[in-house]
């Protein structure tokens, strides 16, 4: 009879038994992942990049509209050509001595029209030019940075001929009127007033600190009148350039002016 034997072998370990590398795939299978993974991703970035695209266009587009919202600023320009035609006819009548310039004064005996406006910016002397200047420019910048260019030109001329026109009235024939004071004061009137509104801080500010400006700018701005072979301060002209700024004032607030939203609603209306 046949007998069957049977071998009997250990058997082997596990860490034997795996040590052996595992076959690495085909490289087409690998070659084709690697291709479908970049096709992937450079699908994602261009999605990606799309997707930015949109959000930088809709942010340029959202700052634009916000930048016309915005009220543009008005740009300080005719404070500086006031400043330069004044420094200019002061240059042409003391420093090149030209004799028409003396036909710009305002002569009290017989005034030309044209010489209640012409002698605002007419000086005496260097330090008449330099402390009339100075009140001009943070006055003048102020009204027409609230109010414009065309404002600030009629607020210059429309106070200093005011009050050269009352000195005119009251002061003696013999008199000579020339300077910018009450153009000052009547900027200064009218760059207060126009921002002051009746919030009972804005009053107390004006009360604490209205007397002191006022002595400085009183004390600073001159109106010289020239009497006999005298300079005098015409104080005249300080009162009326700040009496005819503050009427100036009053008379443009009375005026209506119909707003923007009122002819948007008119337009809906109407509609």
């Amino acid at each position: 009879m046949a007998q069957q034997l049977l071998l009997l072998l250990p058997a082997p370990s596990s860490s034997r038994a795996f040590s052996k590398p595992l076959p690495s795939p085909s490289p087409t299978l690998s070659s084709l992942s690697r291709r479908h993974s970049i096709s992937f991703s450079a699908a994602a970035a261009r999605r990606d990049l799309l997707r930015c695209g949109m959000k930088r266009s809709d942010l340029v587009a959202e700052l634009e509209i916000a930048k016309d919202k915005q009220p543009h600023s008005r740009r300080a320009n005719g404070i500086f050509w006031i400043l330069l035609l004044n420094f200019g006819i002061y240059m042409a009548d003391h420093m090149f001595q030209i004799r028409e310039i003396k036909a710009l004064y305002l002569y009290h005996a017989s005034p030309t029209w044209y010489q209640f406006v012409t002698s605002t910016f007419c000086h005496a002397n260097w330090n008449h030019l330099s402390s009339n200047l100075f009140f001009v420019y943070i006055f003048g910048k102020l009204v027409e940075e609230e109010e414009g260019n065309f404002a600030l030109w009629m607020s210059y001329i429309l106070t200093g001929a005011g009050a050269n026109l009352i000195s005119w009235l009251v002061l003696p024939t013999s008199s000579v009127s020339l300077g910018a004071s009450g153009a000052v004061f009547g900027l200064f009137t009218i760059s207060v007033l126009v921002k002051m509104s009746w919030d009972w801080r804005k009053i107390l500010e004006v009360l604490i600190l209205g007397q002191f400006v006022v002595d400085k700018v009183m004390e600073a701005a001159r109106a010289t009148t020239i009497t006999g072979q005298s300079f005098q301060v015409n104080n005249i002209a300080h009162v009326s350039g700040a009496l005819i700024g503050a009427a100036l004032v009053f008379l443009v607030s009375r005026i209506p002016f119909s707003s923007n939203d009122d002819n948007h609603k008119a337009t809906k209306e109407s509609k």
